[in-house]
């Protein structure tokens, strides 16, 4: 592959982990900020306690970090140390 495009896969890896940071740290500021609001609409419609709306809430974020560090970030990563090898 040509250095090059090797740089411009890198940067729109690194670009996708940014945007993704960001929207999580939306996410998260939007959950905590309206937990309070939402959480007795969801219990009532989907039948769902508090505890288990955490476990969800929580299985989210994680997946949310699973995707982030292991789709966009290792990618950009492995593709930055190959530029600095050519």
């Amino acid at each position: 592959m040509e250095r090059e495009k090797i740089i411009f896969l890198r940067n729109v890896f690194l670009r996708a982990f940014a945007v993704g940071v960001l929207f999580a740290l939306f996410y998260w500021i939007a959950t905590v900020a309206l937990w309070h609001a939402y959480t007795p609409w969801l219990t009532e419609r989907f039948k769902l306690d508090e505890k288990e709306l955490g476990v969800l809430t929580l299985n989210f974020f994680a997946n949310v970090r699973i995707v982030l560090v292991f789709f966009f970030l290792v990618p950009a990563l492995a593709l930055h140390w190959s530029v600095k090898k050519t």
